[in-house]
């Protein structure tokens, strides 16, 4: 029950600046209160409800569906002293119940016009039944695959990790937070949790400053930029410091630096783990250097309840840093209009939920994020009145797998799956056959006899082959990154049956499939599509779409390339065929697949590269301007992908970084003029003194089709030094 008295209080007035209300509400707050407001658990509990109706939960998350989220909220609005709503969270990752492609999917279109959209979408169906806060997105870099959740992100690319960001932030929060289609994003992990060693979740990281600062923060930086309301603190120890007790990373840059204004949640129980780490001797040490570094909110670690009454008491804690944290989680409440409208309307939901639109999204979403990596012979498209098609693999009539990892409220029962796809889409007339041949990760051959015959009695042999959904993800990392089980055999069986084979790709991860690469005419890496999976890829393969997604990450040929991404340093020898250069004596020094890397069903000629100004004032902008033109027959889509080289600086230089991108759709013959814009902002680095510079010298511009297909090369010259603010 709400505090009584005849006068309104302030922080139940609406017309009230939103600061006002907060200094009100808080200056009500009881030392308990407050700190309860920085307790988060998951799930509900009739223990959970005594201490809601206590005031010592703040959120809660894991808790599903309209008349549940307001029965609980309930509790907090109608049966507690103050009346402050709960906010309510949940991994909304790649949709909510209409399921969309893994992130490093979505990042593989190249388009965060459509990234904008599903994390709108998924806002949409979360925010309906009363889920107003996601733990996303997630903006890790990543450039080793064996790291299970490289699937989670946009790969191994700080620029186009930071677009990506920037579209889902938008997506989820929308114009106001307070729209009721709206959640505020929570930007995760802080910070350089994928450069785990070895590629193992929860790793150490050791990294320098400027990798720190030129890699890994860029996607966040670009996330609060967007305007996102909270972040999440991540596992990781971070050259000696856990990143959930780090003031370097949460104070010095996130908030002095970056000016973030929200708040800091930990990752899950990551306060009571830095016992684990060693820098704390127990809970009440980790929960007094996690708040005094900056993390606001302990998710279900239950660190901060059990220990700040008595660190404040102590004089260990002030209370004034407790209000800061309260000071910032009650502001998103308020801006999400928690207060006046705390519960949702059960019917809306029906109505939005997995409604036609959504799905319709779902679909073009896989679409655009498959990706041709060889079409030999142009085996592809299949014409769609083939007299017959083998479907074989264990994950071809598989309804889990398309979901992917962290498919938060996603059904199996909505799946279609590639099998059913590819009955639909072809002709009346088509016999389509089907063969499991072997489980995903079994070791039996028993089913590959049936495969073969299958296969033989087929005009083409469709495989799909890949990983489970459990393969990727949190806690999911592979020390090989080839098919798992015998996966590979079952190809290899199928390839002697000496009929044409298209080899399609369901993963969450680049994986090295070298054999398939020299040996299978046609492979399409699909990921995990979400619920429209066979729809999408079925549409891919019969041409009724042409693909044009490209890798967001590089596929190696073999785990022990790893790791291996295209913005690598060049060293002081080179890779090169001369023995004396930086490779193995075992594998090409180049990549299987490269970053960027996608085919096309039509082709693209790039001409008449335009740069300007060639010698760059500080007070320029280089303007790229270039012609492409589809050559082929069919309508396609192409990404224009633009890269730059410092030629000479003072620190050693990436041999190309990727500074702009666009998606384009072009018919037969048409012909479209591209334009990027460079501003000397986007060329610093940080130089021998750590300091973020421009300097002068000769600049390289490479545009193509990919971070190894350049098509275009031209030269610009920066005339004097040009020195920017941290910020």
């Amino acid at each position: 029950m709400r505090e009584a008295g005849n006068v309104k209080p302030i922080y139940l007035d609406p017309s009230q600046p939103v600061d006002k209300r907060i200094e009100d509400l808080l200056s009500r707050m009881t030392l308990e209160e407050k700190i309860g407001q920085l307790c988060q658990y998951s799930g509900f509990t009739s223990e959970y409800e005594k201490m809601i109706m206590e005031g010592r939960i703040g959120s809660l998350l894991n808790v599903f569906g309209a008349e549940e989220t307001n029965r609980i909220q309930k509790i907090a609005v109608e049966k507690t002293r103050l009346g402050i709503p709960l906010i309510l969270g949940l991994d909304v990752l790649h949709g909510y119940k209409t399921i969309f492609p893994i992130p490093l999917g979505l990042a593989s279109t190249w388009d965060p016009d459509i990234v904008r959209k599903t994390a709108s979408i998924a806002a949409a169906e979360a925010a309906a039944e009363g889920i107003r806060w996601t733990f996303a997105p997630m903006v890790d870099i990543a450039r080793d695959p064996r790291w299970g959740r490289i699937a989670e992100g946009a790969g191994e690319d700080p620029y186009l990790g930071s677009v990506m960001a920037k579209a889902y932030v938008e997506g989820f929060q929308g114009r106001e937070l307070s729209d009721l289609s709206a959640m505020v994003a929570c930007p995760k992990h802080y910070v350089a949790y994928g450069g785990a060693e070895g590629g193992r979740d929860y790793n150490t990281v050791d990294i320098s400053e400027r990798t720190l600062r030129e890699v890994y923060l860029p996607p966040f930086k670009a996330a609060v930029e967007a305007g996102a309301g909270t972040i999440m603190s991540a596992f990781n120890d971070l050259n000696g410091i856990p990143a959930s007790a780090n003031p370097f990373t949460l104070k010095t840059i996130l908030r002095d630096e970056w000016g973030f204004e929200g708040f800091v949640v930990s990752d899950w129980n990551a306060i009571g783990e830095l016992i684990n780490h060693g820098i704390a001797g127990d809970i009440f040490e980790a929960a007094e250097k996690a708040l005094k570094a900056g993390v606001d909110m302990d998710m279900q670690g239950d660190v901060y309840r059990r220990t700040l009454i008595q660190l404040v008491k102590d004089g260990r804690m002030s209370e004034e840093r407790i209000n800061e944290a309260v000071r910032r989680i009650l502001k998103i409440k308020f801006k999400l209009g928690l207060f006046e409208r705390p519960y949702v309307d059960p019917e809306r939901a029906k109505r939005i939920v997995k409604c036609k639109e959504h799905i319709e999204a779902a679909l073009e979403a896989a679409r655009k994020s498959i990706v041709l990596l060889k079409n030999d012979g142009s085996l592809l498209p299949l014409r769609r009145d083939i007299e017959s098609i083998a479907v074989i693999g264990p994950l071809a009539d598989d309804r889990e797998a398309p979901l992917g990892p962290w498919s938060c409220l996603g059904d199996p029962r909505d799946v279609v799956t590639v099998l059913e796809g590819i009955k639909s889409r072809a002709s009346a007339e088509t016999r389509v056959l089907y063969a499991k041949g072997c489980d995903v990760d079994g070791e039996s051959i028993e089913g590959f006899k049936e495969a073969v015959e299958v296969a033989r009695r087929c005009k083409v042999a469709i495989l799909v082959v890949g990983e489970s959904r459990d393969m990727s993800g949190e806690a999911a990392c592979r020390a090989f990154l080839g098919l798992p089980g015998v996966q590979e055999e079952l190809v290899k069986t199928v390839y002697e049956a000496r009929v044409p084979i298209v080899e399609v790709l369901m993963n969450g991860r680049p994986l090295s499939i070298s054999w398939s690469a020299e040996h299978i005419p046609a492979i399409v890496e699909a990921w995990f599509p979400g619920i429209q999976a066979g729809y999408a890829i079925a549409d891919v393969l019969f041409g009724n779409y042409n693909p044009g997604g490209k890798l967001p990450a590089t596929f190696p040929h073999t785990v022990g390339q790893v790791p291996i991404y295209y913005n690598h340093k060049n060293t002081g020898r080179p890779p090169s065929p001369d023995r004396w250069t930086s490779k193995y004596l075992d594998i090409p020094y180049t990549p299987l697949f490269p970053f960027g890397h996608g085919l096309s069903y039509t082709r693209f000629e790039y001409s008449d590269l335009e740069i300007s100004p060639r010698e760059v004032e500080p007070k320029d902008v280089v303007k790229i301007k270039l012609k492409v033109k589809n050559i082929g027959d069919r309508e396609g889509d192409e990404v224009v992908q633009l890269y730059v080289n410092d030629v000479v600086a003072s620190v050693t230089r990436p041999v190309k970084e990727l500074k702009g991108f666009k998606r384009i759709t072009l018919k037969p013959g048409e012909e479209k003029t591209v334009e990027f814009v460079l501003t000397l902002e986007m060329l610093s680095f940080l130089n021998h003194e750590m300091r973020r510079v421009v300097e002068p010298g000769l600049f390289k511009v490479m545009v193509g089709s990919s971070s190894e297909d350049i098509r275009l090369t031209g030269t610009f010259t920066v005339k004097n030094l040009v020195e920017f603010p941290w910020k």
